[in-house]
């Protein structure tokens, strides 16, 4: 798996969970869609990556986590994004909703209104934190 695949595939995600929201199932809509910024955050880890290097053993272990607040600080985008949540109140709201997501969702039952939530805060066009990512990846 590379780079670009990680990218198809939080694009990809992220239209599987709209795809779910928009027949009503929840539960899955907000999983996908906390697994679309995990692999757009593990996009700009592999960026970090040059070719023919060889991985540090420690970043490498690490970087296989679902902990969406690990991953922005393994892909060293944690400076950058402190500075945009100081003075973007939208994106801080926005940030603050995706960061919670788990992997254990997937053992959990989503109201609509938390997958709705979840979903516009990694999509909006302007605020959305996949959007932020992308400008990064």
């Amino acid at each position: 798996m590379n780079r670009s695949d990680l990218q198809r595939l939080a694009d990809v995600r992220i239209t599987e969970a709209k795809a779910l929201l928009d027949v009503g199932l929840w539960d899955g809509a907000y999983y996908l869609a906390g697994y679309a910024v995990e692999c757009a955050l593990k996009s700009c880890i592999a960026r970090l990556t040059n070719q023919y290097d060889f991985p540090d053993k420690e970043r490498a272990a690490k970087a296989w986590t679902h902990k969406i607040d690990e991953l922005i600080v393994l892909a060293k985008l944690k400076g950058l994004l402190d500075a945009e949540l100081a003075g973007n109140p939208t994106l801080k709201k926005n940030w603050a909703t995706v960061k919670d997501w788990t992997e254990a969702s997937r053992y959990e039952w989503q109201p609509k209104d938390d997958a709705e939530a979840l979903y516009t805060a990694i999509t909006d066009s302007t605020n959305g934190v996949l959007p932020w990512i992308k400008r990064h990846w």
